[in-house]
């Protein structure tokens, strides 16, 4: 197991399980960042954004990629070059493009989203076939297809590179274009044991998050070949996201690319652990059980509302995020030790049962 580093002030009394969004830089990403150099990265001058961007495709296995201030951005742009206004987008109902990004792919591209069911995020070739339009003008032009791995909303599942590979095969033959949404795609690739090029290697374009699992405080990356990426470079300007000595940030994604990968899988085993926990307690149903760090959970057995069920665990120094109704998550991360797990589960237990 590989050890955390020290953070550079004492923890916090409340274990933040609400996302993993919620880790802090560690001293040495701190130090990282203030010891970067710096240029005009909307020049593409900035030398520490123009590595993180090269160390990313590489890691990728992409001809480019691009830095930009968030995942939501990414997937975004990655719209907006694969289509034109009127044209369909086709994800699984619960996708986070579909939930979680404020209608964008019907702002910023002018395009609908048709959703696809899917056991545990992952639809189908058949799912795809069956909702692809003909050539029809009657009819909004059918034109990418995106894919959610991990699936956040399906619970952290892991979609196989058998899965990917069927489903890239249809949309070849249809002449699809193909995206993934790959926010917590290393958590992914550490849960399977491969290398995160082989499940990037069937999308034309891939999002990458640094501020989930990988602990840096800000930024994503979009992946893809160079000419995909030089378009994009253009809507990052357009839709704001082009910044200056953005260096500074950038570093933060560096150092973790660098040194945080192989420690996501404590983060694994810290909510194998946490599920194990939460199991025991009367009234609470695993849904599903865990495939990386993710861990959705139903309090109905409790006789709790979500809502006041994360009132209690609030209370009882404990933070949770509600997923509607009376499923909750917990989401482990670089900022929660196994010390840590033990006491929310223990809270957990007091929180619901009190």
């Amino acid at each position: 197991m590989v050890a955390t580093e020290t953070h550079a002030y004492p923890p916090s009394a409340l274990i933040d399980l609400s996302s993993d969004t919620a880790t802090r830089p560690t001293r040495a990403m701190r130090h990282a960042m203030a010891q970067a150099p710096v240029g005009d990265d909307q020049r593409g001058e900035d030398l520490t954004v123009n590595t993180l961007q090269d160390e990313a495709a590489r890691l990728l296995g992409k001809e480019a990629a691009l830095f930009l201030p968030s995942a939501t951005m990414a997937n975004q742009i990655a719209i907006k070059v694969h289509t034109q206004p009127g044209d369909e987008i086709l994800c699984h109902e619960k996708a986070h493009i579909r939930l979680y990004e404020g209608g964008g792919p019907a702002l910023l591209s002018g395009c609908l989203l048709r959703p696809l069911p899917g056991i545990r995020g992952i639809f189908t070739p058949r799912d795809i076939r069956d909702n692809v339009h003909p050539d029809d003008p009657h009819f909004p032009r059918t034109r990418l297809v995106c894919v959610e791995n991990t699936h956040n909303a399906a619970g952290g599942c892991v979609w196989h590179p058998d899965e990917q590979q069927t489903v890239a095969k249809v949309t070849r033959e249809l002449d699809l274009a193909l995206h993934l949404d790959g926010s917590r795609l290393l958590n992914a690739a550490i849960a399977l044991d491969i290398p995160a090029s082989t499940l990037a290697a069937p999308f034309d374009t891939v999002t990458l998050c640094l501020s989930k699992g990988l602990g840096a405080p800000v930024g994503a990356l979009l992946a893809g070949d160079a000419r995909t990426i030089h378009s994009a470079r253009r809507w990052k300007h357009v839709f704001g996201g082009a910044m200056r000595q953005a260096g500074i940030v950038a570093a933060g994604g560096l150092y973790a690319l660098r040194h945080h990968l192989p420690r996501l899988r404590e983060d694994h085993q810290n909510a194998v652990r946490l599920a194990e926990g939460l199991a025991a307690i009367p009234g609470v149903y695993l849904d599903p059980a865990p495939e990386t760090n993710l861990v959705f959970f139903d309090i109905a057995g409790t006789g709790l509302s979500g809502p006041a069920a994360m009132e209690r665990l609030l209370a009882n120094g404990v933070r949770a995020s509600g997923m509607g109704g009376t499923r909750l998550r917990f989401v482990t991360h670089l900022d929660v030790s196994a010390a840590d797990i033990e006491r929310a589960v223990a809270a957990t237990g007091q929180a619901l049962r009190g």
